[in-house]
């Protein structure tokens, strides 16, 4: 029997240009494992340090070569008054608007609560049910750039 038998084949095409609301969707999600895994490098101690290429030209010789720089990453959360850690939500420059009458901030009780959130988040923004959050920042954000 050959090894191609045991594969599933279809016709499929792919598409060119990606849904912008699964590009929000995955941005978001991206900047969310971020914080988680700030969060948990200082539970543990540890120090997080996001890292990208940069493409950088030798001023003598005019060669590029791609170097990883480090990135620095702010929190989304803070101690507040009472003892208990707040988080917001933040799309670019912006916070998200989590619930009904302006609530842009969630409260738990500690840092190890704060990792369990963050997860919950990280699927319902895979699920889409933070889509309309995202929407609502997306327009304000490319209103501010119009004339």
């Amino acid at each position: 029997m050959s090894a191609l038998a045991n594969l599933k084949f279809v016709a499929a095409r792919k598409s060119r240009a990606a849904n912008p609301v699964v590009q929000r969707r995955m941005k978001l999600c991206a900047k969310l494992q971020e914080q988680l895994e700030l969060c948990t490098a200082q539970q543990t101690g540890d120090v997080y340090t996001a890292k990208r290429l940069r493409t950088v030209v030798d001023a003598a010789t005019g060669a590029k070569t791609v170097v990883e720089v480090q990135r620095r990453v702010r929190e989304w959360y803070w101690t507040a008054e009472t003892g208990k850690v707040h988080l917001s939500v933040r799309y670019g420059a912006s916070t998200l608007t989590l619930a009904k009458g302006g609530k842009n901030a969630i409260e738990v009780n500690s840092k190890a609560e704060l990792i369990d959130t963050l997860k919950v988040l990280m699927a319902a923004t895979a699920n889409g049910e933070l889509d309309e959050a995202i929407a609502e920042v997306s327009v304000r954000t490319r209103k501010a750039f119009g004339k």
